[in-house]
Order: structure tokens, then C-alpha cells, then sequence
């Protein structure tokens, strides 16, 4: 019997958990009964009764596992470190427990799985939420996907399924804050993209502020793109050719009309400023690259964990997955 396992990660969330856990329980219940189901669910420090609630739930399911962290180390880190724990053939990455991505999906990602197909990716063609977020998400993507290597679909998420050795390729990224759906999407392998619709969420309030959304997208932009640095290079042959054609026009017009010629302080000043403008945009470019580095140089786990429940010993190595996999 194959394992499928599922990671969920939540922070807040007492009047969803319990809907979550339910709702793919009776999924694989109903639609998968040939496969063994390993949900695992990731909190992030929740102050409310989240955790008592997952305590309660897999204390009387064994297929439940549970990973408390020590404080909230944001999504995208707290389900990678998830993915260490997950030992099913195939693994859907991430399923929120607001399941405004679709649970009822996982059937039929399981199927096209089992048919040869390595990543099967949920697409979002459609999106109950409002137009600017449409449009900021819309922006975001043409600006990566304009500069990168790797081509970002601009309406997949997390929510994809995974074959174990796509997990594999993607455990052995060493990164301090990984981007997971850059990553799945460098690693290549065949896929498939299904699309459904992003429901708006019914319970509880969303843990992505603006904030939060333009730290994951700077994120992304610096780990996945030569965008900064490239603008940086454009700009600054730009603003030299300019500068040089304005002294070649200053010159020429000061011989032909020396009245017309601009003379003062103002000039001077005007672009004093903005070359100093210019500057500090490079120089704060410059630093975010650096604080990465210096992020990912001076180690350390990428979350600390308070509790796990049901789960024996330490996350796995993902050097050793090709080999649990082939035994």
C-alpha cells in the first residue's frame, strides 16, 4: 500500500484544523481507500487553542503527525521543514487548513501520478479576491519570469503533488528561506498543471498581511532572478550615457547660443540629488543580496521545534531518501 502524505501548516487556526483534518480524512476514506493517508500538520507558535486541538486529533489518529515550532517561522520555512517528516510515495507539498485550495482535488492528482506524471501542480485560474491583488500578483510574475532562469507559472502555488524524488531534489536545497514553488519548478521533472478555483476563505482571518506578501515576492525576486542587479546595470549605462550626451548638447549649444546655455547651481544640485538617489537604490539592492548571504553562511536549523507528535526521532536526512525509497 503506497502512502500519500500531506503537509498542512497553520498558525491561529482553532476553527479550521478540525475541518481539515476531517475533510481528507473522508477523502481518503471515500476515494482513496487503496492508499495509506500521513497528514502532517506544521504550527507556527499559535497562541490559540490550535494545538490542543491537533494534540486531541492525533492522539486518536496515528496517521496524524504534528510539529510544533518554538515561534512563527513564517509558512514557506515551517513546511519545508514539514517536508522532512513526510514519508508517503507521493506528497502534496502544502494544503492550508483553510482549504481555500481544494482538498477534493487530491484524487485526481493521485491519479495523474500514478500514470508517470512526476509533479502534478494545482493552477489558481481563478481567484476570489479583489482586482488590485490580481494585478499585484500579475506584476510580480511578469518581473520574475521576465529575468529568471526558471519559468514560474504564474498561477501555481504550493499546493502540487510530488513524487518522493522530486522531494529528494528538493530536501537538498540548502536554503535559510526557501522559496518552494521556485524550487519544485527548478528541479524540473515532467508535470502536469490542473487548474481550479482559490476559494475565498470562509473561517478565521488570513495570516498573509501586505507585509508579509512583499517579503515572499522580494523573496522570490532575489532568489530566483537576476532582476536587482540587472537593473542596477541598465540604469546605471543609462543614467552615464545620458549624463555624457547632456555635457556634448551643454557644449555645443554654449558655442552656438552661449545665452541659452544652462549655467547655475540648479543643475548641479538636480543632479547631485539624483545620482544620490540612484546610489542609495543600488547600495540597498546590494544589501538585501548581502543579508541573504550572510543569512545563509552563518547556518543553524531552519526552525526551532518546541514538540512533535507522532513522530520518532529527527526529521530525516535528505541524503538518505533514495535510499528509504528504493528499500
Amino acid at each position: 500500500m503506497k502512502t500519500i502524505s500531506i503537509v498542512s501548516p497553520c498558525f491561529n487556526e482553532e476553527s479550521n484544523v478540525a475541518d481539515c483534518y476531517k475533510t481528507v480524512k473522508e477523502i481518503f476514506d471515500k476515494d482513496l481507500p487503496g492508499y495509506r493517508r500521513e497528514h502532517i500538520f506544521i504550527d507556527n507558535a499559535s497562541s490559540d487553542r490550535t494545538v490542543e486541538i491537533l494534540r486531541e486529533i492525533a492522539e486518536k489518529d496515528q496517521d496524524v503527525k504534528v510539529v510544533v515550532n518554538a515561534r512563527n517561522f513564517g509558512v514557506f520555512r515551517s513546511t519545508f521543514n514539514g517536508l522532512r517528516y513526510a514519508s508517503g510515495d507521493g506528497i502534496v507539498v502544502m494544503l492550508p487548513v483553510d482549504l481555500q485550495d481544494p482538498p477534493e482535488m487530491i484524487p485526481e492528482f493521485v491519479e495523474l501520478w500514478e500514470s508517470g506524471y512526476d509533479v502534478v501542480a494545482g493552477a489558481r485560474s481563478t481567484r476570489e479576491e479583489g482586482f488590485l491583488m490580481r494585478s499585484a500578483r500579475g506584476i510580480f510574475y511578469s518581473i520574475v519570469n521576465g529575468l529568471s532562469d526558471v519559468w514560474l507559472e504564474p498561477s501555481v502555488g504550493e499546493f502540487q503533488l510530488i513524487d518522493r524524488k522530486v522531494l529528494k531534489a528538493v530536501l537538498s536545497h540548502n536554503d535559510h528561506y526557501p522559496y518552494i514553488r521556485g524550487i519544485i519548478a527548478s528541479c524540473g521533472f515532467r508535470r502536469i498543471i490542473l487548474p481550479y478555483v482559490w476559494k475565498a476563505r470562509k473561517k478565521g482571518l488570513s495570516k498573509h498581511s501586505l507585509m508579509a506578501l512583499t517579503d515572499q515576492a522580494l523573496n522570490a525576486i532575489f532568489s530566483f532572478t537576476r532582476a536587482p542587479m540587472r537593473f542596477c546595470t541598465l540604469s546605471g549605462l543609462v543614467i552615464a550615457i545620458s549624463c555624457i550626451l547632456f555635457s556634448i548638447f551643454s557644449t555645443l549649444l554654449y558655442f552656438v547660443d552661449p545665452e541659452q546655455a544652462p549655467r547655475g547651481t540648479t543643475t548641479i544640485i538636480v543632479a547631485l540629488f539624483f545620482l544620490s538617489g540612484v546610489q542609495m537604490l543600488f547600495i540597498g539592492m546590494l544589501g538585501e543580496y548581502i543579508t541573504s548571504i550572510h543569512n545563509q553562511v552563518r547556518g543553524g536549523p531552519i526552525v526551532t521545534e518546541q514538540e512533535r507528535i507522532n513522530i520518532e526521532g529527527p526529521a530525516r536526512d535528505p541524503a538518505m531518501l533514495k535510499d528509504e525509497h528504493t528499500a
